[in-house]
């Protein structure tokens, strides 16, 4: 029930722009943005899930490239983690035809744009993203049945690519902290109280990141209550 707002640009000479929101269990323990998995996968940085040990998100800078990813349907029969394929994704390796997991969408990017692969529990497709703002969450992407981003995804797109004053996803923010006005029960909700639906996960923390062919600035930061907005300070895995 994971939200990201992705920017490609219409030149490879300008940054891809990102946003991801992460609803989860809050029992559930993590780690926040950090180099995880140093013999595994050095330079890599992400948010860690504590219990499985994989990623919701990963960067390596060193390859211009930050993975994502955002559940979908539970599929019969999956044994795997989730997790293990954004690790997996950000060493530039794709899912299997036939992923062992439960439904996922698997948001991709590096410097010349960004793929969404979506495994559904029949079969795995993936779409290049064209330039402009799209929005993902546990559906298709830009999906207009999806009441979030029927609200919201033209809003982002008008906000400007960077703020004139402070970090570029200042503009972004502040388009969250007017979704917020909604409770976060709200079909249409981004900051979200999921169980209402029958699902235990409230939107815990974020992610902001620029990836060009220089690398990745990715920063992170945590709700002060989960579900409940505030506009968190963001910061480098190393601050």
């Amino acid at each position: 029930m994971c939200t990201v707002i992705v920017r490609v640009p219409a030149h490879t000479d300008e940054p891809v722009r990102m946003l991801a929101i992460r609803d989860e269990d809050p029992r559930r323990a993590w780690d926040p943005l950090g180099p995880w998995w140093p013999d595994s996968h050095p330079g890599v940085v992400g948010v860690r899930d504590a219990r499985a040990g994989g990623a919701w998100l990963a960067a390596d800078s060193a390859r211009s490239r930050v993975s994502v990813i955002l559940n979908r349907h539970e599929v019969e029969g999956a044994t795997g983690s989730r997790g293990a394929v954004v690790l997996d994704a950000v060493a530039g390796r794709p899912p299997v035809a036939v992923p062992p997991t439960h439904g996922f969408n698997l948001v991709d990017i590096d410097a010349s744009g960004a793929r969404v692969t979506s495994w559904d529990g029949d079969a795995v497709r993936s779409v290049r993203l064209d330039p402009g703002v799209h929005m993902i969450a546990h559906d298709e992407v830009d999906d207009a049945q999806t009441p979030r981003i029927a609200e919201w995804l033209t809003a982002f797109d008008a906000a400007p690519s960077d703020a004139a004053d402070g970090p570029w996803y200042a503009e972004w923010l502040a388009v969250l902290e007017r979704s917020a006005a909604l409770p976060p029960t709200d079909d249409r909700a981004i900051v979200r109280d999921n169980r209402p639906h029958g699902i235990p996960t409230l939107s815990l923390l974020m992610c902001a990141a620029t990836i060009d062919g220089s690398g990745v600035d990715i920063v992170y930061g945590e709700l002060d209550a989960p579900g409940a907005w505030n506009r968190p300070t963001l910061h480098h895995a190393s601050d």
